[in-house]
């Protein structure tokens, strides 16, 4: 079974026991998420499509830790111009393992 679900504005495919790297959430390690933003639930025979948002569908999942992705670098740079500018960013992350998909 697996679902696509929406948090952060961004859309994920998850199945019981993926771990998944979402925007930052508000949660401690160890805290129990809800995402009611449910677009599709599929049991590997049917699929349901919601339009936009199935209301009867709720995944679980347990917040694993959060942290800083890898640095990534910005380099500005114009030739002849003796313009060089270097930037980095961390973006923080939260990992969230999937427990369970709810059909109610």
């Amino acid at each position: 079974m697996h679902a696509v679900i929406k948090s952060g504005g961004k859309q994920y495919k998850v199945s019981p026991g993926d771990v998944i790297r979402l925007e930052r959430l508000e949660k401690e390690p160890g805290a129990v998420v809800e995402f009611d933003q449910v677009l599709l639930v599929s049991d590997g025979r049917k699929a349901t499509v919601g339009s936009p948002l199935l209301s009867d569908v709720l995944v679980l999942g347990t917040v694993v830790e959060e942290a800083k992705a890898k640095k990534v670098i910005i380099f500005k740079f114009k030739r002849k111009k003796q313009y060089k500018v270097t930037r980095g960013h961390r973006q923080t992350f939260t990992a969230v393992r999937i427990n369970e998909i709810k059909v109610k």
